[in-house]
C-alpha cells in the first residue's frame, strides 16, 4: 500500500508487537489482546477506507482508525503504569501513535477538500 500513513501505522504495529513480548504470560488474554487488536486496527481502518472509493466513507474509516490510535495510547498507558514497559518506551511509542492520528486528521482532510470538489 502506498498511503503513508498506512505505512507509519504498519510500523507502530511491528514495534507493539516486540515490545509486548516481554509482557507477563498472564496478561495474554487481557491486556496483550487488546493492545495487539487496537494497534492492527489502525491499519486496518486506513487500508480498509482507502478501499472505499466514495470519499466520506473512506472518512469513516479513518475517524475509526484515529479513535484505534488513542485506544492504543491508552492501552500503553495500561501497560505502563503496571511496569510492563519502560517509560522510554512508552513515550516513542505514543508519540508514534500521536503522529498516526496527525497523518489520519490530514487524509481526513484531503477526502473532505476533495469530496467538495467533485
Amino acid at each position: 500500500m502506498d498511503l503513508e500513513v498506512w505505512k507509519k501505522s504498519r510500523i507502530l504495529r511491528n514495534n507493539i508487537s516486540e515490545i509486548i513480548k516481554a509482557f507477563p504470560p498472564e496478561e495474554k488474554y487481557r491486556l496483550t489482546d487488546q493492545i495487539i487488536s487496537s494497534s492492527r486496527s489502525i491499519g486496518n481502518n486506513i487500508a480498509e477506507g482507502h478501499g472505499r472509493f466514495h470519499y466520506l466513507d473512506a472518512s469513516k474509516f479513518l475517524i475509526i482508525a484515529r479513535g484505534s490510535a488513542v485506544e492504543t495510547i491508552d492501552h500503553l498507558i495500561i501497560a505502563l503504569d503496571n511496569s510492563f514497559i519502560k517509560k522510554e518506551d512508552f513515550e516513542q511509542l505514543k508519540h508514534d501513535c500521536e503522529e498516526c492520528s496527525k497523518m489520519i486528521n490530514g487524509y481526513i482532510a484531503y477526502l473532505k477538500k476533495q469530496a467538495k470538489a467533485a
